[in-house]
């Protein structure tokens, strides 16, 4: 009898144990299921809330256009948001005169990148093309602007002697020198008025001017017959990359007569060599900005300092692009207030590869805040700034694997983050989309603007010049900006408009610039 009660008890026992079991598997398998469900919320208002149909970018296209034409005719801040600049007013390459072999500098932070190429004229592409990377002495950065003007001409000294010209081609005058001015991530470099400031430097401050006088005294010095050339009437343009402070409201001298001009710029040139339909060049990568060619006469708030007919190429600084049309989201608006320029370079905070892994990023805090994507913890290492890349964001987001291997590898090596579940791999990656698809469609957006701000929708051919890693190496970026302009001009229209990564590679803009014709005025 003992007997009996005694496995009546165990059984009772283990009866309750099991059952108790069963209600915590339940109960936690509820709390799962409603926390994944919270999950799919944030997820499908966050992708409405990015929606860009194409209304919406015809809105965005339009706005831009308005503001466009608002800051080319005002100095007034208070009409455009955008404060675009004509920063170059001489004559393109055409491609079919520009022959020789031709040299660039590209001065950088912390170093002169030199480039030289041979063209042949007739479109054809460069020969025996050059480039050199070479860093500056901390001994010539503490030193004088003239120091580091006679150490870029020793170092081409060597780098045209190792890529001479042709006996035929050497000229009997001086040949013009492409020179450009690269701003960096930390605004190392930056421009106000005529002055440019080199951050790194000890002599920290020179004028434009002053600039092209020195090194054209350093290049006589070391007997180049190379010179930078003064041209026309000209005004400043740098792009500014990311994430620095922007105090962006220069001054333009009216006497202001020299050419200083950015990376863009020498897109732009290039692909005039290449294509006399190239109409305008975009930088897609860390920071982001775009540059067209128009007419003297599109540009009112200039006349009196712009020659009576002839191109110009502005620069549009389209990172600081802004109307109520944007799909602005809490997650942007959180990213904005936490930069160090809130209010400032909206555009280029929805559309660089600076911003992308960090909206990513505060997308996927919130839904581990709120809904324990990843645990009953959130991972510390989540909650960093900028810690998530736009490369490895797009790794996760172009990850074809059945398990989504590539999204559990960088969520482990970047975050720390283990154990996770296809599932939960899967809607990573859905953010990552939701993401790119917007930034790509409204730089799409911003390439339609312009083509209509020149008028040539409708009836002529434009070539678009893309350039930077963002355009270059993630695919399904590039690929949702060329659908964004398909959808919104439509079968008719869309061959009118044509997207293509520029020619020549990186750091040969200098190179085209030396190839421009050089006006007699």
């Amino acid at each position: 009898m003992k007997q009996q009660v005694a496995l009546a008890a165990v059984t009772t026992t283990a009866a309750t144990v099991m059952a108790v079991v069963a209600l915590v598997r339940q109960y936690w398998k509820a709390k799962q299921d409603r926390q994944w469900g919270k999950c799919q919320r944030i997820l499908r208002k966050f992708s409405r809330d990015c929606s860009t149909p194409v209304p919406k970018l015809w809105q965005v296209a339009n706005a831009m256009v308005s503001d466009m034409g608002a800051s080319l005719s005002s100095s007034d801040e208070a009409t455009s948001s955008l404060n675009m600049f004509v920063s170059y007013a001489s004559p393109l390459p055409t491609g079919i005169n520009e022959k020789g072999m031709y040299y660039g500098v590209n001065l950088r932070q912390t170093k002169i990148l030199m480039v030289c190429g041979r063209l042949q004229g007739k479109n054809q592409p460069i020969s025996d093309l050059y480039v050199d990377e070479v860093p500056i002495p901390s001994s010539v950065m503490i030193g004088t602007s003239q120091e580091l003007y006679d150490y870029i001409a020793a170092e081409l000294v060597k780098f045209v002697s190792a890529h001479p010209e042709k006996d035929d081609e050497a000229p009997a005058n001086d040949k013009k020198l492409g020179f450009t001015v690269s701003s960096g991530d930390d605004q190392s470099t930056a421009i106000s008025g005529s002055n440019i400031k080199l951050k790194n430097f000890a002599a920290d401050t020179t004028g434009v001017k002053d600039l092209i006088t020195g090194m054209n005294r350093a290049l006589e010095k070391h007997g180049l017959k190379l010179r930078v050339h003064a041209l026309v009437s000209i005004f400043t343009c740098l792009h500014y990359s990311i994430n620095i402070v922007y105090k962006r409201h220069f001054r333009v001298d009216s006497d202001s007569r020299i050419e200083q001009v950015d990376d863009i710029v020498g897109n732009l040139a290039g692909g005039r060599y290449y294509d006399k339909d190239c109409v305008a060049a975009i930088t897609l990568g860390m920071g982001t900005n775009a540059a067209y060619v128009d007419t003297t006469q599109s540009a009112p708030r200039w006349h009196d300092s712009l020659p009576k007919k002839g191109e110009i190429v502005v620069c549009m600084e389209w990172g600081n692009f802004n109307t109520c049309h944007l799909p602005i989201t809490q997650y942007d608006t959180s990213l904005d207030a936490a930069s160090s320029n809130p209010g400032h370079r909206i555009f280029e905070k929805m559309i660089s590869g600076m911003y992308l892994g960090e909206i990513v990023r505060r997308v996927l805090v919130r839904m581990a805040q709120e809904a324990a994507l990843f645990g009953q913890s959130v991972p510390p290492k989540l909650l960093i700034p900028y810690l998530l890349r736009s490369p490895d964001m797009a790794a996760m987001h172009q990850d074809t694997s059945e398990d989504r291997e590539v999204v559990h590898e960088k969520l482990k090596e970047i975050f720390g983050i283990t154990n996770l579940t296809t599932m939960a791999r899967e809607l990573v990656a859905e953010v990552c989309d939701i993401v790119t698809e917007r930034g790509a469609r409204l730089a799409g957006a911003g390439t339609v603007a312009i083509v209509k701000k020149l008028g040539r929708i409708a009836n002529r051919r434009s070539v678009i010049i893309m350039e930077g890693g963002l355009y270059e190496h993630y695919r399904i970026f590039r690929n949702y900006l060329h659908s964004g302009v398909w959808e919104m001009l439509g079968n008719e229209l869309s061959d009118n408009i044509v997207v293509e990564h520029s020619h020549g590679g990186a750091g040969t803009g200098p190179l085209f610039l030396a190839a421009s014709p050089t006006p007699d005025s």
